[in-house]
């Protein structure tokens, strides 16, 4: 199997790529993929990328840069295109995207459950930080 091409999200990939976000249980209720996906394309600051493939999406990973730091998002992998390298292009392809930019280092965030993830990124070389995230939403109802 071969690595479809990786390159910008436009709007017309919105419902494709939030399908693969909820398919991949990546969405959260409190979150609107929707909004996120258009935020980051209207941001010159972050974007989505995403690799097509014969059958349609294959994968898609958000990435963003603070300014500080590159931040990387949902990447997903269609469960049928799994265990082919197409994770770690998508990984290479956001990085590419941030050193582009300036960003002197890539974060993420995993849920502490998400043993598969883990595993993933831990293999990719990226290693568990010594930081505590805190937030609070701003928004009433999320």
């Amino acid at each position: 199997m071969h690595l479809p091409l990786i390159a910008a999200a436009g709007s017309e990939d919105e419902a494709a790529v939030v399908a693969l976000w909820r398919a991949c249980e990546l969405t959260r209720p409190w979150n609107d993929p929707h909004a996120d996906f258009r935020l980051a394309l209207a941001s010159g600051s972050a974007a989505v990328l995403v690799a097509r493939a014969d059958a349609g999406l294959a994968g898609a990973v958000m990435v963003g840069f603070d300014g500080h730091r590159g931040w990387v998002y949902y990447l997903a992998v269609a469960p049928e295109r799994r265990r082919h390298g197409l994770g770690r292009a998508l990984m290479q392809a956001g990085e590419d995207w941030l050193r582009g930019r300036g960003a002197p280092k890539t974060q993420l965030m995993v849920r502490e459950d998400n043993e598969a993830a883990l595993g993933f990124y831990e293999a990719l070389g990226l290693e568990r930080q010594k930081v505590v995230t805190l937030g609070r939403f701003l928004k009433e109802g999320a």
